[in-house]
């Protein structure tokens, strides 16, 4: 499903125009990325938890060439799945 297939259905559900529907998701991700950044953790009971992790540096190869590579450190956004989202996908 795209965002705008989405977007459609969340809009026809809630009588919302597909704008309005549009906005409220953008606003969400944003503010979601924002607390990501500044190390938040945001937990949406019984649908799951976004976090960050940390990646330590690690070698590597280079695929193409075989060459050995030091893959630097990282921060990455994790979501784990909440109970209730784990049980209606079974």
């Amino acid at each position: 499903m795209t965002k705008d297939e989405f977007v459609s259905k969340v809009a026809k559900e809630t009588d919302n125009s597909k704008a309005e529907v549009n906005r409220v998701l953008k606003a969400t991700f944003d503010h979601i990325t924002k607390a990501l950044k500044k190390g938040d953790k945001i937990s949406f009971v019984g649908f799951g938890t976004f976090t960050i992790s940390k990646r330590a540096k690690r070698p590597g190869r280079n695929p193409r060439t075989g060459d050995k590579i030091t893959i630097p450190a990282t921060t990455v956004p994790k979501f784990r799945a909440g109970k209730n989202l784990r049980e209606a996908v079974k």
